[in-house]
């Protein structure tokens, strides 16, 4: 099974290629801004060191959200053209997804796994999961002040890109929970686990943009 891996959904780009069971190539860096720019240079850098033709691959696995409004469409457009050029199924896969299954089993182990996205407001995407990965319930969108009362008893390990703007009420201070931990890393997700996830996964979400929020800009009404 080979698989192409993308993700722009928030503040990182990057491709990789899986390749029956191991990652044998991948590129990635943080990158707020130009990552329509960069992705296609990326993935045509992680083919050429895989060996691999876009004609040998066996689908596409894609971020479909939710993230930054216009980031969450470059991977999107880009999976979209190849998958069009060569006849190739799209996985969707969820930033939630992506992030959860790149943390270590030991960091994790004994605790559910709260998922938070940075929105590029004051309420960060929310996703819980059980210790095995399994979501818990339905993603939300909450003020930090809320997220204690939303959330069950017991450990706890955060992670994401808005993992910080928790801290102030879920970490282990007076007034937070002292069994809540923070995982180590960036919380962006990556290529690399985008395509192991597209390789095991017989299906995914539908390569559109998954938003839990309407976009902030809208078309004007038409003139009567």
């Amino acid at each position: 099974m080979k698989v192409l891996g993308l993700d722009t959904a928030t503040s990182g780009c990057s491709a990789a290629v899986w390749d029956d069971g191991r990652v044998t190539a991948r590129r990635a860096g943080p990158m707020a801004r130009g990552q329509a720019e960069a992705l296609v240079p990326m993935v045509q850098a992680v083919l050429a060191e895989a060996g691999v033709a876009v004609d040998d691959l066996d689908r596409i696995a894609v971020t479909v959200g939710p993230g930054a409004f216009t980031g969450l469409r470059i991977a999107l457009a880009t999976a979209r053209g190849y998958a069009l050029a060569a006849g190739l199924p799209i996985v969707g896969l969820t930033t939630f997804d992506a992030v959860a299954h790149a943390l270590p089993e030991e960091e994790r182990r004994g605790r559910r796994v709260l998922v938070a996205i940075d929105s590029r407001r004051a309420e960060p995407f929310l996703q819980l999961f059980d210790e095995d990965l399994t979501p818990v319930g339905e993603p939300a969108l909450l003020e930090p002040a809320a997220v204690p009362g939303w959330l069950p008893g017991g450990p706890l390990l955060v992670a994401g890109d808005a993992a910080a703007m928790l801290a102030p009420v879920l970490a282990p201070v007076p007034g937070g929970r002292p069994e809540t931990a923070f995982a180590t890393g960036p919380g962006l997700p990556d290529a690399a686990v985008v395509a192991a996830l597209g390789a095991r996964r017989a299906a995914g979400l539908p390569a559109q943009p998954l938003y839990l929020r309407a976009p902030d800009v809208t078309l004007p009404k038409a003139r009567p």
